[in-house]
């Protein structure tokens, strides 16, 4: 590749994956930090329509499509993916960034992003290794706290030391094949958290945005039965 061919590629495109169940403010700052510090054009996120890594959410995969797309509509660079949503099948990244190369081309840099605990488990996931030859994949880590290459599994330690940028500007040269961590800020929020909240009657304002709450209350989502 030319250096003039470096100089023309596309911005690096975000995919933001996740059941979001429900998308809260966590969520939202990372795909936002993201932007930052990797210099990404923008993110598109993609709820899971049928995850095959956990059990049947509580709610409809069109309920967190519709959370997700309530929660993004305010920021120009984000958009949503409901390809996963309506597709009858589970929810395999791999396929996704597969319909995403054949979409976009093989020029476009792709950018997975993904928490340092689900980047730890990636050998779990379905054809993992065939990732790389799809997209770059950026790992968020808490300030203090970098990704440990002792702490991965051998196989995936291997893919971290031979892939690693050294800094976000690699997105850039490749439109896969890289592997860069960046830090986001901590908010002590998980969907686990609100879901119990919600389940025992509990407010839940300020930790997601209204637009999803109200969504939530109107449709009385994640009481117990």
């Amino acid at each position: 590749m030319t250096f003039s061919a470096i100089l023309t590629l596309p911005e690096p495109l975000g995919l933001f994956g996740g059941t979001f169940d429900p998308v809260h403010f966590g969520h939202l700052r990372l795909a936002e930090e993201a932007i930052g510090q990797l210099g990404l054009g923008s993110v598109r996120w993609i709820p899971a329509g049928q995850p095959p890594h956990r059990g049947v959410p509580q709610v409809t995969a069109h309920q967190r499509l519709e959370m997700v797309s309530r929660s993004t509509a305010e920021n120009a660079r984000f958009s949503v993916d409901a390809s996963e949503v309506d597709a009858a099948a589970p929810s395999y990244t791999v396929h996704t960034l597969e319909r995403l190369r054949a979409e976009l081309g093989g020029e476009q840099s792709l950018v997975l992003l993904v928490g340092a605990d689900a980047f730890a488990g990636l050998p779990t996931w379905h054809r993992w290794r065939d990732i790389f030859a799809l997209a770059h994949v950026a790992v968020a880590h808490r300030p203090g706290f970098p990704v440990v290459v002792a702490s991965l599994p051998p196989e995936l330690a291997g893919e971290f030391n031979e892939r690693r940028l050294s800094d976000a500007a690699g997105l850039r040269k490749l439109p896969a094949g890289g592997i860069v961590t960046f830090t986001m800020t901590q908010l002590d929020i998980s969907a686990t958290q609100l879901r119990k909240l919600f389940a025992n009657g509990k407010s839940a304002r300020y930790l997601l945005p209204d637009s999803v709450l109200d969504y939530i209350n109107l449709h009385q989502l994640y009481k117990r039965p």
